[in-house]
């Protein structure tokens, strides 16, 4: 049977995404990107912090009066994520620093005062909540978590796999920039991820032959703000509460 590459494009998690798939039957291969991109959007409904009704809502309702709450098996190896990296980053990857977005408005070409992020600061944190599987505990009330920064990934990572798991292992899952690679192209060529320059968007800054893997990046070029001759970015540092500075200027 002939081999055939078929892209399916969709919306999740608030940005554009793509599964490209080879298969030798159309209709096959769209009932596994099917299966792949609804999984993607069981993950948004769960975590989103944008939906009222996600269970990341209803943790952070418990969050904000201060209390515990049980999670369920996949919500625990999310936060046991979460921790381990909180803890390999020395604490700059924190899932409670979320409650920093109060302070920041990148659409208002203001920069928020001291007072303001230092208030926020008291609670941000991770070593101030209590994690023991399956049990989540805010003892300060007003926090809250926010999962986006692993979720995307293991969105990206599951629906590789269910593609992989279903008999088609040469393709690629692009989650707004956080890609994995099912398999190489099915002449077992690599595919190419170009990597955009964060200050001129039409050129290339790099282009990368993967077989395998996933890759994700992120920059200070879309959501920012800049303010006599500086550049705030949206990656804030969880324990200053301002933009981290390691960019290119």
């Amino acid at each position: 049977m002939v081999m055939k590459l078929y892209q399916y494009a969709f919306k999740a998690m608030g940005t554009p995404c793509e599964i490209q798939l080879y298969g030798a039957i159309e209709s096959e291969v769209s009932q596994v990107a099917e299966a792949a991109i609804a999984d993607v959007r069981r993950l948004e409904a769960a975590y989103s912090r944008y939906r009222d009704d996600s269970f990341l809502s209803e943790i952070n309702r418990i969050a904000a009066h201060g209390g515990s709450i049980q999670v369920d098996s996949e919500t625990a190896g999310l936060l046991d994520y979460a921790e381990a990296c909180y803890h390999a980053s020395n604490g700059l990857f924190d899932v409670t620093s979320g409650i920093l977005r109060q302070a920041w408005n990148f659409k208002s070409n203001q920069l928020p005062n001291e007072q303001t992020i230092q208030s926020l600061l008291n609670r941000v944190g991770w070593d101030k909540v209590h994690w023991a599987a399956p049990y989540l505990e805010f003892p300060i009330a007003g926090m809250e978590i926010d999962l986006g920064g692993v979720v995307k990934e293991y969105a990206t990572d599951r629906a590789a796999s269910i593609c992989w798991e279903r008999g088609l292992q040469h393709g690629m899952v692009n989650l707004g920039g956080d890609i994995k690679i099912i398999g190489p192209h099915i002449d077992e060529s690599p595919w190419k991820i170009g990597i955009s320059h964060p200050r001129q968007p039409a050129t290339l800054l790099h282009t990368l032959a993967l077989h395998s893997g996933a890759l994700a990046s992120s920059g200070d070029y879309e959501r920012c703000i800049t303010i006599n001759g500086i550049r705030y970015g949206h990656v804030l540092n969880p324990k200053t509460g301002w933009p981290v500075k390691k960019w290119l200027q």
